[in-house]
């Protein structure tokens, strides 16, 4: 079918308009996988199959209208039924669906099909960021838009990735299967890397499957595709594809780095290390919703600079951070940050913007509560 097409409407030209096409925004991206490709491959057969079909038509009914013209004094046929056209207008739509069927079909399958991955990601949709866990691997991370706010406010200029770029973006090795386990702390959300053929939706309580099997390294951007709330826009995904030998020096790295951090919560953490370290995590988790200065947006969400039933019950402060609060937009981060990072952001957070209540919460004592 595809070289009949070819041969109706030119190949070379075809795929010279595709690509040019694609070039300039106008048509979906060839991908960097092989399946990505097959997609393509079959939405441009699909789109040649409509343009000749449109052609066809448009061209019959123009035609008609022009040729056999009132105003030349044509005349209408009356005729009712006629066997051989009906038979003619059933027959050719059916094998033209039919033609479109069988790939449809053949690609759908591939795409379903999750089995033998060589290393799973369990992707998890959170307002407004993500969290990547590589199951088996002990390592784990969130994933935080880091276009500065500032540029959002339009007091900076805004860089080449506004509002495409994060502080921890999801690695993967190229040639290998990649099977992702898709779920969502809180509302609905939709994983989307174009350049993958990749789109997923995140559901609480669900867990949804696809994967990926990468032909070329680099960086590929997506975003959020569902309404998932205000901040939807600000839930970018970035993936940084490495070649095999890369990507398994980085995973070990970031184990080794996992596993110092949590040998960190049987020792007595400095005020200054808790301070440097929450700082991290309060830029990259908490700014988002508090501000950076702590001045928080309310009263959706509240100041954390001069907040006196923050600074006076440092239990409480504990419990909203690990529990969250029913009713409002602060989640439960118990599961999402461990020891050493709600210590730090506790402690960071109790003594920055002149809070100064000389608290230093350590990891042991949330490891405590967490059991």
């Amino acid at each position: 079918m595809r070289k009949l097409l070819a041969l109706i409407t030119g190949g070379g030209s075809l795929l010279g308009g595709a690509s040019l096409a694609q070039a300039n925004g106008w048509n979906m991206p060839v991908g960097v996988t092989d399946l990505s490709t097959e997609i393509f491959s079959l939405h441009m057969t699909i789109f040649w199959i409509c343009v000749v079909i449109g052609v066809v038509v448009f061209g019959v009914m123009f035609y008609s209208l022009f040729k056999f013209r009132r105003s030349k004094g044509a005349k209408s046929s009356h005729f009712h039924e006629n066997t051989t056209v009906e038979v003619i207008w059933t027959a050719v739509p059916l094998l033209i669906l039919v033609g479109m069927a069988v790939p449809a079909t053949a690609t759908l399958q591939k795409m379903y099909d999750a089995s033998d991955a060589e290393l799973d990601v369990m992707i998890t949709g959170q307002q407004w960021r993500w969290r990547y866990e590589y199951l088996g691997e002990d390592v784990a991370f969130n994933s935080n838009m880091s276009t500065p706010r500032a540029q959002i406010a339009g007091d900076e200029e805004r860089g080449e990735h506004y509002l495409l770029e994060v502080d921890e973006p999801l690695v993967l090795p190229i040639n290998r299967k990649v099977r992702f386990l898709l779920t969502a702390d809180d509302v609905i959300h939709s994983w989307w890397v174009p350049d993958f053929a990749v789109k997923q939706d995140t559901i609480p309580g669900f867990i949804n499957e696809n994967w990926v099997r990468i032909n070329e390294p680099g960086i590929y951007r997506g975003q959020c595709a569902e309404l998932c709330g205000m901040d939807h826009g600000f839930m970018p995904i970035v993936v940084h594809a490495m070649e095999e030998d890369d990507f398994d020096d980085w995973l070990a790295e970031r184990k080794e780095a996992a596993e110092a951090e949590a040998m960190g919560v049987d020792r007595e953490w400095e005020m200054a290390e808790l301070m440097e370290r929450g700082e991290q995590v309060y830029g990259s988790i908490c700014a988002s919703c508090h501000q950076a200065d702590g001045g928080g947006s309310p009263p959706a969400f509240p100041a954390l600079a001069g907040n006196q039933e923050l600074i006076g019950d440092v239990d409480w402060h504990v419990d909203v951070v690990l529990n969250g609060v029913s009713g409002t937009a602060m989640p439960a981060f118990r599961s999402n940050l461990n020891p050493v990072e709600l210590a730090a952001v506790v402690t960071y957070s109790r003594n920055a913007w002149g809070n100064d209540t000389g608290d230093a919460v350590q990891p042991a004592e949330i490891v405590e509560l967490l059991e």
